[in-house]
């Protein structure tokens, strides 16, 4: 594989770190940090650019917190100054990295998104005989596992900028794991898996692969070879990733429990949408009902819900949650 040089420079340049930050901003403008760095634009970018060119930059000191929803996360937070870096960097990245994943990843990936796994999906179970069993799986304590050493390999093995690699490295080194909150984070953690997705499709030749983030889902002709494939699959992770498959992994028929993923339930038939997402749907519109809202307020109020219902087969589900009334004005 031909390895990139002369990067860094690009990354460094002036209107790359104006248009980092403006992406940065975007959706976050009314934020204080925000706010405060934009007092002195050029000033805060040609610091950067100098602590860049001269090799001083440091991450800053992380802002940790935890959430609850859905599940506990620690979130890393980083001041503004340090966002505008991860953006451009990524700016100069991302279209190199995105040789490397091949079509079932789908996490992080502009055009692949849910909804790109979902048609895949949705047209490789039309061949009903070779998707009846699934092997679905996840990697425990994903972020926090992610092995610096090993990262910093996989990065090399796409990029020979000396400058940039050090630049790559400090990030990486800035917390344990990969740190949830980063927007490097979520593309790293992606490229971490990304050789397992070559080794999976050209070595193992898996025919119906999908990964989001680290949710995996391989559909089969049969059991055994789906049981058989997992241990290869925990070996290779353990081995030359350093990560475990969570224990709750399964292998089952797919028409008897359907295959729950990435918010959404897949039958050959069908797709419903996931329990969860569907108890919160009903939740809002029970709230919105209560009150004296508009056609137009109310929809826009459920418009997120309603892209997930688009996508499956949930008519039913509209017509019983949602006021007549509101659904007449709608057609």
């Amino acid at each position: 594989m031909k390895r990139i040089n002369n990067l860094f420079e690009k990354v460094c340049e002036f209107d790359n770190l104006y248009l980092a930050y403006q992406k940065a901003r975007q959706g976050k403008s009314n934020r204080y940090g925000v706010k405060l760095f934009e007092k002195n634009l050029d000033e805060n970018l040609n610091q950067i650019q100098h602590e860049l060119l001269s090799g001083t930059y440091k991450t800053s000191e992380y802002d940790i917190f935890i959430i609850h929803d859905p599940k506990e996360r620690t979130i890393y937070r980083l001041p503004f100054r340090d966002r505008v870096v991860h953006h451009a960097i990524m700016n100069v990245m991302e279209s190199i990295w995105n040789t490397i994943f091949i079509s079932n990843t789908y996490s992080c990936i502009k055009g692949r998104g849910i909804h790109g796994a979902l048609k895949h999906i949705r047209r490789d179970m039309k061949n009903v005989e070779e998707t009846r069993y699934c092997l679905k799986l996840d990697i425990k304590k994903f972020y926090p596992s992610i092995d610096h050493e090993v990262m910093k390999i996989i990065i090399r093995k796409k990029i020979k900028d000396s400058r940039l690699l050090n630049l790559l490295d400090g990030i990486i080194d800035s917390a344990p794991g990969v740190p949830i909150g980063n927007y490097l984070s979520q593309f790293l953690a992606n490229l971490y898996l990304s050789y397992f997705d070559h080794w999976m499709k050209e070595q193992k030749q898996v025919k119906y692969y999908y990964r989001y983030a680290d949710d995996i889902v391989i559909l089969a002709l049969d059991k055994p070879y789906l049981h058989i494939l997992f241990k290869e699959i925990e070996q290779y992770l353990n081995n030359n990733l350093k990560l475990q498959v969570k224990h709750n992994y399964q292998v089952f028929p797919v028409n008897k429990r359907g295959i729950d993923f990435v918010g959404y339930v897949f039958y050959h038939q069908y797709i419903l949408m996931r329990k969860s997402i569907k108890k919160r749907f009903c939740k809002r519109v029970a709230k919105l009902n209560k009150k004296n809202l508009t056609a137009k307020e109310y929809k826009i109020k459920i418009c997120s819900w309603l892209g997930w219902a688009k996508h499956c087969n949930s008519k039913h589900l509209i017509k019983t949650i949602i006021n007549e009334e509101i659904l007449r004005t709608w057609d």
